[in-house]
């Protein structure tokens, strides 16, 4: 049963990655870094279409990469 957590934590874990990194940048340079943060943060930009659907996975994985982990330390004990 651990080595089935351990495993599905490690495809979760590369799934995340490589939603991560397929992601597009919201902005770019250091001028972005700075004033990106207010944009997206107050702005009204919605993700469409691919993004969108990058998003929710990175969400999904996220919150399943947490309960995983501690499934994986819980049963290690």
């Amino acid at each position: 049963m651990h080595t089935l957590f351990i495993t599905l934590l490690v495809i979760v874990s590369i799934a995340l990655i490589a939603v991560v990194l397929l992601q597009s940048g919201k902005s770019a340079g250091l001028s972005g870094a700075i004033s990106g943060g207010a944009e997206q943060l107050f702005g009204k930009q919605k993700a469409r279409g691919l993004d969108l659907i990058l998003h929710r996975a990175t969400i999904i994985l996220s919150v399943l990469f947490f309960i995983l982990t501690f499934v994986v330390a819980y049963l290690g004990v």
